[in-house]
């Protein structure tokens, strides 16, 4: 049975009474649902998986244009080479501390992942890498920590990770809210299940990725009835374009060559779905991204969050109130959404901001999904290219609803036809994680680096083991390009 989520009781509250692990300081007295906001921006693009050099990508002025376009969360993981860093100098910026405080926005992080064939969930490790994204990201406290594809150690090594996330959260106050990330839905829901089971707790979170898209919706139809059932507070939808698969010039190759585990069938498929929505006038990363965040944001509601879609701007008026600014009073879906330059930004939130429009009196939309899977002609639908001028929070003006309807309801019928091309072999395929052949191998120099680490810590010395030191703030907020200025390819 699950817990209960009535009233205004965190979710999970009845497990948590339970918990066999008492606490030395009290946790949050408020669930993760009650602030998180529903777009989280994602920088797992800020490595060298996704780019050539992470290093080169305006990562500064990324996140300070986010904060000027009303998110307030950001999600990182030490596996993502240099993310955590990168992200840690822009918050570390002056534009950053004098205009949004650290509890206005949340950072969610990882432990756990030290490459690709290697993972460390030891305590040792959990304490050490902790201290380190404290450190790389500037802050006093993470609002999140997950364990790091969870799928890839045994089900024991990750209760004792999340049992010392727990303890480093009771005893220390460095960590808010514990969780776990993966891909595989069946293991994700079994280890949430193990967790409420061994603990009495459940998890304050699970993200899972590049499982609700247009081509795989198994966090929908395998996942939630299981997340709902052991407790689980929020389920985030993170790659809503499945790593990068549903684009029309294919997976991103960065550095490190062509890292996805997406099988040729498949990328040949989606190719072919790519030249049929070109067909149809639109942009086959478009429909996936609006596809996933609108859908998800009312198909993962039951363990979605409270948080505004977009904080207000300082200089908005104070008199103007919209849903975008104050939230709708219901839960809404989470998703993570990764971007590597200003026009995946602005394409995101233009999109976003069109899908948050069409939540004001949604009440009256119920009945907005096509009742027939038959396409009309592009030129009589709207199009992503018809979008009115979207323009941005600071300015304190909202979209067309009606227009925000009809493209929520071509969307729809284009992801019938796209399903439909897909069909039963590829529609809902999940490849391997991990792969049959996968051996955990952690080097020496690993092992050796750990427990120098946990004999100073041991000796309260200070901590000098991080991989890379923190990387100086540069403050970017006086040359933020406008989105004019811009010119780059998405």
């Amino acid at each position: 049975m699950a817990p209960s989520r009535s009233g205004n009781a965190p979710a999970g509250n009845i497990a948590r009474q339970k918990h066999k692990e008492t606490p030395t300081m009290p946790r949050p007295s408020t669930p993760l649902s009650a602030a998180l906001p529903p777009l989280i921006m994602g920088t797992a693009t800020f490595n060298n998986q996704y780019n050539h050099d992470p290093f080169a990508l305006p990562t500064t002025e990324l996140v300070q244009r986010a904060f000027t376009s009303g998110i307030r969360a950001f999600d990182t993981s030490p596996y993502y080479g240099p993310a955590e860093e990168l992200l840690g100098r822009a918050l570390a910026t002056d534009y950053v501390r004098t205009q949004h405080p650290r509890s206005s926005y949340h950072i969610l992080t990882k432990v756990g992942r030290i490459a690709s064939s290697s993972f460390d969930y030891s305590p040792a490790w959990v304490r050490q890498s902790v201290r380190r994204s404290l450190q790389r990201l500037h802050t006093d406290y993470l609002d999140v920590v997950y364990c790091h594809d969870v799928e890839f150690v045994s089900r024991q090594e990750a209760l004792a990770a999340i049992r010392e996330l727990r303890r480093i959260r009771d005893t220390e106050g460095t960590i808010k809210y514990v969780g776990i990330s993966g891909f595989p839905i069946d293991v994700l829901a079994e280890i949430a299940e193990l967790v409420l089971r061994e603990t009495g707790e459940p998890l304050d979170i699970v993200q899972s990725y590049a499982n609700y898209t247009l081509q795989n919706t198994r966090l929908l139809s395998r996942g939630l009835p299981r997340f709902v059932g052991a407790g689980v507070d929020v389920v985030t939808n993170a790659s809503p374009l499945g790593m990068g698969l549903l684009r029309r010039q294919g997976v991103p190759i960065g550095s490190m060559g062509d890292f996805h585990p997406a099988p040729d069938g498949l990328r040949n498929k989606i190719r072919e779905v790519s030249d049929w929505v070109d067909g149809q006038g639109e942009k086959l990363e478009v429909v996936a991204i609006r596809f996933s965040l609108e859908s998800w944001l009312r198909e993962g509601k039951q363990v979605g969050a409270l948080g505004a879609p977009l904080a207000k701007a300082g200089d908005a008026d104070p008199g103007f109130i919209s849903v975008a600014s104050m939230g709708t009073g219901e839960r809404l879906g989470v998703s993570v959404m990764g971007v590597s330059n200003f026009e995946e930004l602005d394409e995101t939130l233009r999109v976003w901001h069109s899908i948050v429009d069409g939540l004001e009196n949604k009440d009256e939309d119920e009945d907005v999904e096509p009742k027939s899977s038959e396409l009309q002609p592009p030129s009589a639908v709207p199009s992503a290219a018809q979008a009115p001028a979207i323009l941005t929070p600071s300015e304190g003006i909202i979209t067309d609803r009606a227009w925000s309807k009809d493209r929520r309801g071509r969307i729809s019928s284009l992801a019938q036809h796209i399903r439909t091309i897909l069909g039963p072999e590829w529609a809902d395929y999940a490849w391997d994680s991990p792969s049959p052949d996968f051996v955990n191998s952690l080097s020496a120099e690993h092992l050796a680096a750990r427990d120098k680490d946990a004999a100073a810590a041991a000796t309260c010395a200070n901590d000098e083991s991080m991989v890379t030191p923190p990387l100086e703030a540069v403050d970017a907020a006086e040359k933020i390009p406008t989105a004019a200025a811009l010119d780059v390819v998405l």
